[in-house]
């Protein structure tokens, strides 16, 4: 544990789960697709942003970092992403995360790909924001968002830039995909046995290794957890189009969030068929390669519908500079990914609530040095881009 001790960013956080969680899982929650372009540019153009440092300007004396977004009041403008198989990162690792996102007074959304289910996440505290894929199966959907529904999830997040899953290469390479039956067992056993830690905290004490939302339906209580990208490849719906979402709003009477989206135009859709808040993201750079970064499209996407939707950003966010960033080009809040699938796989719970406590301190600082006091009051002027 001594180099969570001394675990000063999200980087350190990288590392500590690089080390030890089995490479597969490491690869698997630190890749992108194909040549990884948009991987990099996610926070490579964060860092072309600048910061306008600014000095007494008014008495920051207190600052109030709280945000008001979907009837929902967040401490600091910071939420769980979902992120697909992290009970495979700690034991019951969606139970875990959500309750230190829950400590820390911010939103924790559930992958329909958890481990956990949403019911034993729901259980464990405070209900989650739920995010669901566009499946082919639309009653097995409608299950899904009316178990959503009797958790008291507050939000669905309707995520709607996977309809088919992007070519990751290093998932080939980690053996995580690719691999036939004997050789995929052997390669998990390899890896594992190489990191004693993870072996007996998931391994063995985690167990069940299913997806609990999905698990028992679709697939089968017998399928590995390793074994879903070839099962939801074979299983979400190419034919999605916006009318899509009055279905869903037959079943869902709460907030509407569109998560994926990077273009102008399908901003206005997303107004248009009613929802109520809007992720610019490229799925952290694991689908379309070559794509603009998050923080790129943004402010075109907040001049045209910032004023009618609360919008958030992902993809790309490693600081609480990257957080006031974003905040100043017009996201209401961020939603962190692999920050916190780094931090659960590290250490769990307390690593995950270190983490957000590492942003907010960095959130802080950046406010007070750029002269801004509420979050609220951030805006492009306080942003220099090179």
């Amino acid at each position: 544990m001594k180099p969570l001790r001394r675990a000063a960013a999200v980087s350190d956080f990288r590392e500590a789960a690089r080390r030890r969680l089995p490479n597969m899982l490491f690869e698997y929650i630190d890749g992108g697709s194909y040549a990884e372009q948009t991987l990099r540019r996610n926070t490579g153009d964060f860092e072309l942003l600048s910061l306008r440092q600014r000095v007494m300007v008014q008495d920051l004396s207190n600052l109030d970092m709280s945000v008001e977004t979907l009837g929902q009041r967040l401490s600091f403008p910071v939420g769980l992403a979902p992120v697909g198989m992290a009970g495979m990162y700690a034991r019951r690792g969606e139970v875990q995360a959500a309750r230190a996102a829950a400590s820390t007074g911010v939103p924790f959304c559930l992958s329909t790909m958890g481990i956990c289910s949403l019911e034993e996440v729901a259980q464990a505290g405070t209900p989650p924001w739920f995010q669901l894929y566009i499946l082919k199966d639309r009653g097995y959907m409608r299950e899904l968002i009316r178990r959503a529904a009797a958790a008291r999830c507050p939000v669905l997040m309707l995520t709607v830039d996977l309809p088919i899953p992007g070519a990751r290469y290093r998932d080939i390479r980690s053996g995580f995909r690719g691999l036939s039956g004997a050789e995929s067992l052997l390669n998990r056993t390899v890896d594992g046995l190489g990191h004693l830690s993870w072996l007996w905290d998931v391994w063995l004490c985690g167990r069940p290794h299913t997806f609990g939302s999905i698990a028992g339906a679709r697939l089968s209580q017998e399928q590995k957890a390793t074994d879903f990208l070839n099962w939801i490849a074979g299983n979400l719906d190419r034919s999605i189009t916006w009318k899509d979402l009055d279905w869903i709003r037959e079943e869902w009477s709460g907030p509407i969030v569109i998560k994926g989206v990077l273009d102008t135009e399908d901003a206005r859709a997303a107004v248009s068929v009613g929802v109520q808040g809007i992720v610019v993201s490229n799925h952290g750079g694991r689908q379309l390669d070559g794509v603009r970064s998050a923080i790129q499209a943004l402010p075109p996407i907040a001049q045209e519908v910032g004023s009618k939707v609360d919008l958030f950003l992902d993809s790309g966010v490693r600081s609480g500079l990257d957080v006031l960033k974003a905040l100043a080009l017009g996201a209401k809040a961020c939603f962190v990914g692999r920050a916190w699938a780094y931090a659960l796989g590290a250490g769990g719970r307390d690593a995950v609530a270190g983490m957000l406590g590492t942003l907010r301190a960095e959130l802080e600082v950046a406010m007070i040095l750029s002269g801004c006091r509420s979050v609220r009051d951030a805006h492009p002027g306080m942003v220099d881009q090179h």
